[in-house]
C-alpha cells in the first residue's frame, strides 16, 4: 500500500515537468502543424487597367493618316475655304493702275498726239480683254469694271479726235462743224479726260 502511494506521487510531480517540457518545444518550434494550401482557391487579384475611350491613333503625323480635303463639297468650299472670287479681279484691275498714269502724264506733259494715242491704244486693249473676261460675271457689274469700260471708250474718242484734228486742221474752219477740231476744244476735253484717268485711279486704288 505504501508502494502505491509512492508511485502516484510520482506520476503527479513528473506530469507538469513533461508539460512544460513540450510547451517550451513547441513553442520553439512554432506551429508544425500542416496548413491548408490558400492558392489553390484564392488567385490574387490583379489591378485592373483602364483602357482610354478614344482609339489610338498610329503616324498621326503620316500623310497616309491625313484625310484630304473635302473639295468637291460645296459647304466646305463656300464655308470653310472661303474662296475670294476677287481676287483675280481685283489683280486684273490692278494692272491699269499704270497704264492710266501714262495716260494722266502724257496730258500733263502734253505729249505729241502719237505718243498719247499708243499709250491709249494699249488700255483700250487691255479694257476690250478685261470686258470679254468679265462681262458675263458678276464682276461685271462692279462700280470698278463700269468706270473702266466708260473710261476705256471716252479715251478712244479723244484719241480718234486728235488724230482727226491733224488730217483735217489744214481745210476745216473752226467754226460750225469744225469746232470739234478747234485746239482750244481739244484742250478742254484733255482736261476732262485728266480729271476722269485721275478719279479712275483712286478707285481702282481703293478696290485693294
Amino acid at each position: 500500500m505504501k508502494k502505491l502511494y509512492v508511485a502516484i506521487f510520482t506520476l503527479i510531480f513528473l506530469i507538469p515537468t513533461c508539460t512544460a517540457q513540450n510547451n517550451s518545444t513547441f513553442e520553439s518550434k512554432g506551429y508544425v502543424g500542416t496548413l491548408p494550401n490558400l492558392t489553390r482557391q484564392y488567385a490574387p487579384s490583379e489591378p485592373k487597367t483602364s483602357k482610354p475611350v478614344y482609339e489610338k491613333v498610329q503616324n498621326f503625323n503620316s500623310a497616309d493618316q491625313i484625310k484630304p480635303i473635302p473639295r468637291d463639297n460645296p459647304a466646305f468650299v463656300n464655308i470653310i475655304l472661303k474662296q475670294d472670287k476677287t481676287s483675280k479681279y481685283v489683280n486684273d484691275i490692278n494692272e491699269f493702275i499704270p497704264m492710266l498714269e501714262k495716260i494722266y502724264d502724257s496730258i500733263e506733259n502734253d505729249e505729241s498726239v502719237q505718243l498719247f494715242n499708243a499709250k491709249v491704244y494699249y488700255f483700250n486693249k487691255n479694257a476690250d480683254y478685261l470686258k470679254q473676261k468679265y462681262d458675263e460675271k458678276p464682276e461685271g457689274e462692279f462700280i470698278s469694271f463700269k468706270k473702266l469700260m466708260e473710261l476705256s471708250t471716252h479715251t478712244k474718242s479723244i484719241a480718234l479726235l486728235r488724230s482727226e484734228a491733224i488730217k483735217y486742221n489744214p481745210y476745216l474752219a473752226y467754226s460750225g462743224a469744225g469746232y470739234i477740231y478747234d485746239p482750244n476744244n481739244i484742250s478742254q476735253q484733255l482736261e476732262y479726260l485728266k480729271a476722269e484717268v485721275k478719279k479712275t485711279i483712286l478707285m481702282l486704288k481703293d478696290a485693294n
